[in-house]
């Protein structure tokens, strides 16, 4: 029986959302691994528009609007990313959950991991790319490297825990923008979520792993700062603080309204059903 589509006009229930995320998800956790290594090196790469975007609105604006017109031009990379169905680590703290929340097994949740992996590796190669050649090769005018680097700078501070923290706030944003996408096949509402989205990651100093990895790579690269600083002190708390906010505050609190829902009209099936075998 084919899934009743919602009236048109009408906003879709979360179980729809839910539904709308988890036949694409099945076969995302499928998917090969040099196809998920590809299409997430192209997304590390891709990101790293987001730190030019930023620092060139920075760079263009006066000092008591810097913050702002940078955090404006911030989703650039992420829309790239997006739209282009590339994978990224962060946006995938939701997707594939689901399948494991909605069958709970050793097989999908080693699926889950090795999808997370997967990515994560090839996030971080692109990004290291992207680093790498922004810091020493001429790409950018000379005028823009003050920006840059201050842009890298403060994206990359804070230490292991703050890092943590506010890379909560950015993973909840991330995985929320994922369940907000699967509620329209509008490009313009897509488009706008991912703006809505991404740009207050910026504008409130939240630690975006994969993003802010280009900006960390980049210090690195040039060196403004050390590996060992940017690894220990930045891409590992960020990562870890994405995946709790993804996880946690997104994937298992949307899932549980949803699979409360679920249950209560099975209930009521099988009560019907009694019923019906009675008479």
């Amino acid at each position: 029986m084919s899934k009743e589509e919602p009236e048109s006009g009408t906003r879709l229930t979360a179980v729809e959302i839910h539904d709308n995320i988890l036949e694409p998800a099945e076969q995302e956790i499928e998917r090969p691994a040099a196809a998920l290594l590809w299409s997430a090196l192209a997304s590390g790469l891709v990101i790293g528009f987001s730190f030019l975007a930023a620092a060139f609105a920075s760079h263009l604006a006066s000092e008591p609007y810097r913050q702002a017109a940078a955090a404006a031009a911030y989703p650039l990379g992420f829309i790239f990313v997006i739209m282009a169905r590339s994978e990224l680590f962060t946006e995938n703290t939701l997707v594939p959950v689901i399948p494991f929340l909605a069958r709970r097994d050793r097989e999908t949740f080693v699926k889950l991991l090795r999808m997370w992996g997967l990515l994560l590796a090839g996030n971080l190669v692109g990004a290291l790319i992207f680093g790498w050649v922004l810091a020493n090769t001429q790409v950018v005018q000379p005028e823009l490297r003050p920006a840059l680097d201050r842009l890298a700078g403060e994206a990359t501070s804070g230490g292991f825990g703050h890092v943590v923290y506010a890379g909560i706030f950015a993973g909840w944003l991330i995985a929320l923008l994922a369940w907000l996408l699967a509620s329209t096949q509008s490009t313009a509402a897509q488009i706008a979520f991912i703006w809505l989205c991404t740009a207050p990651i910026h504008a409130l100093s939240f630690r975006h792993s994969i993003a802010g990895s280009v900006e960390a790579f980049y210090l690195a690269s040039g060196g403004h700062a050390s590996w060992g600083a940017m690894l220990g002190e930045f891409v590992t708390p960020s990562v870890i603080g994405n995946a709790i906010g993804g996880v946690l505050l997104v994937a298992l609190l949307n899932y549980g309204q949803v699979a409360a829902e679920k249950e209560n009209v099975r209930r009521k099936m099988l009560s019907r059903g009694g019923r019906t075998a009675r008479r």
